[in-house]
């Protein structure tokens, strides 16, 4: 992709959900001083928001809506699993510090792909997750102004490929935190 094609754009904006009862909810805003900042066409965005964003001029307002499918999808009840609590132990013990009703955990896949769940439950036996995205079946409006939109250049998006490159796998060696200034890290995982 060349810089021609992408655009480093920052964004103010309130983000709510509106469930299939029509019930609006606040579910994030930007802080003032703290924009949203992207660059457009590498996938950190949804592409139905960064669509209707790529052409819009400094100062421009917005206020649209996105449809489930163009946001996190319809809601899957085949999402939902129960899992043996077992699964949930460490040295033989139940992690009750991390496994409780609500909280958001990083799982791995038999292709060791992580993701993202929602503990639903907590049972005696088991312990039910929720894959789905917290957002999913809710349409989503979004409001906002654009702060800055223009041709990226090409050590933003040098930058952007680095940090993308560089991004920590997650694993205790390193803490959770990008190491390129420290000389990598030292689990082996990281590029």
């Amino acid at each position: 992709m060349n810089n021609k094609e992408s655009k480093y754009i920052t964004v103010s904006y309130q983000l709510y959900s509106i469930n299939p009862e029509g019930e609006k909810h606040l579910e994030e805003q930007t802080q003032q001083g703290q924009p949203f900042q992207f660059v457009s066409g590498f996938g950190f965005t949804l592409d139905a928001f960064e669509k209707r964003i790529v052409d819009l001029p400094q100062g421009s307002k917005f206020d649209f809506t996105l449809t489930p499918a163009e946001a996190f999808g319809e809601y899957d009840p085949e999402g939902v699993h129960k899992m043996k609590r077992e699964e949930f132990c460490i040295n033989g013990h139940f992690d009750n510090e991390n496994i409780y009703p609500g909280a958001v955990i990083t799982l791995m896949d038999e292709d060791e792909k992580r993701f993202m769940a929602r503990v639903e439950k907590v049972d005696e036996d088991a312990v039910t997750i929720d894959t789905n995205h917290p957002l999913a079946g809710m349409t989503l409006q979004f409001l906002g102004l654009v702060l800055e939109n223009r041709d990226a250049t090409k050590e933003e998006i040098q930058n952007l490929i680095n940090q993308i490159s560089h991004e920590c796998c997650g694993c205790d060696d390193c803490e959770g935190h990008d190491k390129e200034h420290e000389g990598g890290c030292s689990c082996g995982h990281c590029h």
